[in-house]
């Protein structure tokens, strides 16, 4: 990295063609940060709102932690999360095959 490249032997062409290319880069590295901190703001908004639904004993025995939608044994039974340990609903919940459990969508986007 110490050593400088010597760009000056470059057609007008070639050095538009490598201007191009590095405004490329650095736009999918702005869209990106943007994704990236789009999901940060996901993650710590779900975090915030399961820490409170977790406080409250009766809801979260009967109410997914998510939705806080009411658990039916067929339609929506509810499963514990492998990482928090929160009980969700199957449509706030995804199956993780490795580990032969699920996993809420909070904790899913976190992995």
């Amino acid at each position: 990295m110490g050593r400088k490249l010597d760009l000056s032997k470059l057609t007008d062409e070639e050095a538009e063609h490598i201007w191009g290319v590095v405004q490329r880069d650095f736009d999918l590295r702005r869209r990106e940060e943007e994704r990236l901190e789009e999901l940060r703001g996901r993650i710590e908004k779900e975090s915030s709102k399961r820490e409170l639904l977790s406080d409250t004993a009766h809801l979260k025995d009967t109410h997914c932690a998510r939705c806080l939608r009411p658990y039916r044994l067929l339609v929506s039974s509810r499963r514990q999360c492998l990482d928090c340990g929160l009980f969700t609903c199957k449509s706030c919940s995804h199956v993780h095959p490795e580990e032969q459990g699920w996993l809420c969508d909070p904790c899913h986007l976190t992995r």
